[in-house]
């Protein structure tokens, strides 16, 4: 009897030995699955931002300026003037759009703010 018990603890043995390389292997699969997954997604986050980085390449630095009667004047500067007026006559707030008139035998820049709001200033 003594011999049978020696095997049985020995298949014991073997058995647990064999479940924990199997529990091993299934960890070792699901971490190597976890790793792939992000690799993945590192991948797509870098396709995103070379397209990100494409969109804002396309962009082109425009400056426009009105000559009329030997004077000069920048749109940028009638913009500015444009905005202080809309906030300050017109109580606006927020400018989420401009349109711009120019009539340089008036010396006078008409505009729409937000598509309401109407107003003018001096050109020169």
């Amino acid at each position: 009897m003594k011999k049978t018990t020696a095997i049985d603890e020995t298949e014991v043995k073997a058995a647990e030995v064999a479940a924990e390389a199997e529990s091993k292997k299934a960890s070792d699969k699901k971490a190597a699955a976890k790793k792939t997954t992000a690799k993945k997604t590192t991948a797509k986050k870098t396709t995103a931002k070379k397209t990100t980085t494409k969109a804002a390449k396309k962009t082109t630095d425009v400056k426009v300026y009105f000559e009329a009667f030997g004077k000069q004047v920048a749109q940028d500067d009638i913009l500015v003037r444009v905005e202080a007026d809309a906030k300050e006559n017109h109580n606006v707030d927020k400018i989420k759009s401009v349109r711009l008139y120019v009539k340089p035998e008036e010396n006078t820049v008409y505009y729409v703010v937000n598509d309401k709001v109407m107003g003018d200033v001096y050109l020169f």
